[in-house]
């Protein structure tokens, strides 16, 4: 779960679909720049080699992220919450069985006198 939310974060960041983007444009460039050199065909075959060998080095360098990345910290936030979660509800049983108890007192209290 931890590794799924580290996940989503890293990629809702874009940097790997800008990185792929940039390398896509850089091929296109290069390509039209040195368009006496190649046919039409070499090119497109270039530029689509080249932004698919750049989207699986991308995606090499989403694994080795999550693979280096010490997790641990995440794990310990993870579990304060849930304990956090915990503890305040009991916290909020407790005043209500407070209030319980109290409004119980009043009653009796109303009946008596």
């Amino acid at each position: 779960m931890i590794i799924e939310k580290f996940t989503r974060e890293i990629l809702r960041t874009g940097i790997f679909d800008t990185y792929v983007a940039a390398v896509f444009f850089a091929s296109v460039i290069f390509f039209v720049l040195n368009a006496s050199w190649f046919t039409p065909t070499e090119m497109m075959i270039g530029i689509v080699f080249s932004t698919i060998v750049f989207k699986g080095v991308a995606n090499m360098m989403l694994s080795m992220t999550i693979s280096l990345v010490d997790l641990d910290n995440q794990q310990d936030k993870l579990d304060f919450k849930k304990s956090s979660d915990e503890l305040d509800a009991l916290v909020n049983d407790l005043a209500i069985q407070e209030a319980a108890i109290k409004s119980n007192k009043t009653i009796k209290m109303d009946n008596k006198g």
